[in-house]
């Protein structure tokens, strides 16, 4: 399980630290592609095979179901960390979700999500403001009172 916010920077070729907690859970090898609400998402190689095990469940004549697998699979790309705990970013996943020098990597309960910082504060400052809410609403598709 991944927890935790951790600051990092990008440096000039592109290369982030990894935070040791969860380089130790994600192994040397595993999967990064773009994520949702403008970051981008790191999966372990067995919860991504796990994904797209749930993901063919789909129908791929829905033009959704189509649209989200290109999206996502078509610029994943394999990562390895380097001696010093850092991954290359490539650009064509940094530019569209304006990843350029500082960096929060978040845990995200079954993969890691890194995004840009100030993105990162928007984000998380506007998901709190509905924190509750959002927990009543879940509670409901839940089942619990």
């Amino acid at each position: 399980m991944f927890i935790g916010e951790y600051s990092h920077n990008l440096d000039a070729k592109g290369r982030i630290v990894i935070p040791t907690r969860f380089r130790d859970e994600l192994e040397n090898n595993f999967i990064l592609t773009r994520g949702l609400d403008g970051c981008l998402a790191i999966y372990s190689n067995k919860q991504w095979e796990k994904m797209l095990a749930d993901l063919q469940k789909l129908p791929n004549t829905k033009k959704v179901t189509r649209q989200y697998l290109h999206v996502l699979t078509s610029r994943a790309c394999e990562c390895e960390v380097d001696k010093n705990g850092r991954i290359q970013i490539p650009s064509f996943l940094s530019q569209p979700v304006n990843i350029t020098k500082e960096c929060a990597i978040v845990g995200a309960y079954d993969h890691v999500e890194i995004w840009d910082k100030e993105t990162w504060e928007h984000y998380y400052a506007e998901a709190s403001d509905s924190f509750e809410e959002v927990a009543e609403s879940l509670s409901d598709l839940m089942g619990n009172e």
